[in-house]
């Protein structure tokens, strides 16, 4: 855009008082239009009209403020600043509010508040503009601080202001706070305003309080379509999918006919409860009633599929897609990841980086828990690379990332490096750190990490117990391994997890504690999933205990009848106590249920390409010739 010449303004005269009142009129009918083209007009006009008198110039001056505010040209309005000084109206507190509101509105929020601070009687308007500003930014704190400061200046709050300021409570999980606002809403009468009720459903959701939401909800006269909206996404934000979908029912009942957020907060249901029926219902009744399929539809879409773990699918919507955003490409990266297609998310990557497409920390996190998987150190050091050219590695979650990269590469030594090189560390960096520790046997290491994070004032979550838990049983540590459950339940109040129950268990039973092993499994208010089972089965037949081996492998037969590994667990513990009969019932069990042990399998990395190899397979193209090495070595060939 060509920059105006905004001095020479002032050196014009006003003699033409019609002229700028349509002037005036003509800017107030465009800023409401917000285009380029709409906004060089009003700058040409104004670049031809003389001086006025106070007030028209000051409307006309407002007028273009709110076109610059609407369009997002920061630049162009500081101009028209810098020209209000010049012409003597700095000090105008009406021109004041609108250029927080410019200043604000194009993410300037330092000047926004300094100009703010100099008006003498700022109006809700120009506080609402500085708490839209924080909650577009993401900058919830300060919102709710300038919330704050508003009512204390004694400036009431009005409908524009509380759903922008719950926005900011939702932003941050601040359930308490949350719940203030609604009742300061009560107090000033808008709990019947429907923008700021739909504000409220939409905070109680993302705070996890649906009850509370519910009640908002009932008590509504007048419902739309953003009002069931709200309610849906919060259900499947809560994993609450049933109750979801049940309100789509509802909803058009009511007479109100499902929008693009409606299908997207249903199928985030479809996804959070794996119910694939129900997504690809979804995805038909899209084709049927002939909505557009927008990008944000088709990532939904994409996200139910892999959520649903149907990869073919999700790949066919993700391939016919004409426009494909960020979210497109992470979603998928992340999908294969969650499915087991490490090999499939890294090549989906290389195909990223030639689209030129920017990423971003997620992307970065799901690629790097592809090549963890893979052990593959050499692409995860290229990545690391990317990182530090691109000036994200200062960001926490792909700094946390990086850790377990390393960590689960073997390199513990520069995951250690990495942690040291972040700039601001949280719960997850701290944990990352735990973890690998704990998963190469350095359990001494991970208790004094523990220690630090605790004196570096961190409270640890639910997954840093469970690093230090399986610490201990790599270790064998039962005492230690108590101590640490118990500080979890006292000290930190977290609930003990199916995760928690397992691997105290497994330490029990991996140092012959079979009897608490199975008091544990007992007192677990969780119905004991595969992990518990598997971990004393594996116990059983390293104490050669066939009772209890028999108990386990009955309950896996029944939670994963197709994991072949149960079967040949308790077939060797049969065998190994010398009940022959029961191990041979086994092993024909498993056959007539058609299962085969799975073959072993290694990978190694070379030229950045991991190469997997199986037990007995010769698919892979250089088999002959590694056969060849092994037979020079002097090995047999069985």
């Amino acid at each position: 855009m060509a920059t105006m010449a905004l001095p020479s303004l002032l050196s014009l005269r006003s003699t033409h008082c019609n002229e700028l009142r349509m002037f005036s009129a003509i800017t107030h009918n465009l800023f409401t239009q917000s285009t380029l083209e709409t906004f060089k007009r009003a700058m040409n006009d104004l670049q031809n009209l003389y001086n006025r008198s106070m007030e028209l110039q000051t409307d006309a001056y407002a007028n273009v403020l709110q076109l610059c505010a609407n369009i997002r040209t920061l630049a162009e309005g500081k101009q028209i600043h810098s020209h209000i000084i010049l012409s003597g109206f700095g000090g105008n507190d009406f021109l004041g509010v609108k250029l927080v509101s410019l200043y604000a509105t194009c993410g300037n929020l330092e000047d926004a508040r300094l100009i703010l601070n100099k008006v003498l009687k700022p109006t809700n308007f120009a506080w609402n503009s500085m708490i839209r500003g924080y909650v577009t930014h993401g900058i919830f704190n300060e919102a709710l601080e300038m919330y704050h400061q508003m009512q204390i200046a004694g400036v009431k709050p009005n409908e524009f202001t509380f759903p922008f300021v719950l926005m900011a409570c939702g932003g941050l999980g601040a359930l308490d706070q949350g719940k203030e606002v609604h009742d300061c809403i009560r107090r000033h009468g808008f709990e019947s305003n429907i923008y700021v009720t739909n504000a409220l459903l939409t905070m109680y959701g993302k705070c996890g309080s649906m009850e509370d939401a519910c009640q908002v909800f009932d008590k509504m006269v007048l419902r739309n379509v953003v009002s069931w909206n709200s309610m849906i996404a919060g259900y499947a934000q809560n994993e609450r999918a049933s109750e979801a979908l049940q309100l789509i029912s509802q909803m058009q009942l009511a007479g109100l006919k499902p929008d693009t957020d409606t299908i997207a907060g249903i199928l985030l249901a479809s996804a959070q409860s794996s119910a694939l029926r129900h997504g690809k219902e979804i995805h038909a009744y899209i084709i049927r009633n002939g909505f557009q399929l927008t990008v944000l539809l088709e990532n939904a879409l994409i996200n139910m599929y892999l959520k649903c773990r149907c990869v073919v699918s999700a790949l066919e919507v993700f391939g016919s897609m004409s426009q494909r955003d960020v979210v497109s490409w992470t979603t998928m990266i992340a999908g294969y990841v969650q499915n087991g297609h490490a090999n499939d998310a890294v090549k989906l990557f290389r195909q990223m980086l030639l689209v030129d497409m920017k990423l971003d920390p997620i992307t970065i996190t799901s690629v790097l828990a592809a090549i963890a998987s893979l052990a593959a150190l050499q692409q995860g050091k290229e990545i690391h690379g990317y990182t530090i050219r691109r000036g994200i590695l200062a960001n926490v979650i792909v700094g946390s990332a990086l850790i377990d990269m390393y960590a689960k590469c073997g390199n513990v030594d520069i995951a250690h490096k990495v942690f040291y090189q972040l700039p601001e560390k949280n719960v997850v960096s701290w944990t990352a750190m735990i973890v690998g520790y704990g998963m190469h046997g350095l359990s001494e290491d991970a208790f004094t990490f523990f220690s630090q994070m605790q004196q570096a004032g961190i409270k640890p979550n639910h997954i840093t117990f469970t690093g230090l838990l399986s610490a201990c049983s790599h270790a064998g540590l039962v005492d230690k391994g108590r101590q640490y459950f118990d500080c979890m339940t006292k000290d930190y109040c977290i609930k003990p997890q199916i995760d928690h129950y397992a691997c105290m268990i497994d330490l029990l039973g991996r140092t012959g504690h079979l009897d608490e092993a199975l008091h544990f499994l007992n007192m677990m208010p969780l119905e004991p999933g595969p992990a518990v089972w598997g971990s004393i089965l594996g116990a059983c037949r390293i104490y050669r205990n066939i009772k209890l081996g028999k108990l386990a492998a009955e309950h896996l037969f029944y939670l994963e009848p197709k994991n072949p590994g149960n079967y040949v667990l308790l077939s060797n513990i049969y065998t190994e106590g010398g009940r022959w009969d029961e191990a041979v019932q086994v092993r024909a069990l498993m056959k007539d249920r058609g299962l085969k042990k799975m073959p072993g399998c290694s990978w190694i990395e070379v030229n950045k390409t991991v190469h997997t190899f199986l037990a007995g397979d010769l698919s892979h193209p250089q088999s002959e010739k590694k056969l060849c090495n092994i037979r020079e070595l002097g090995w047999p060939d069985d």
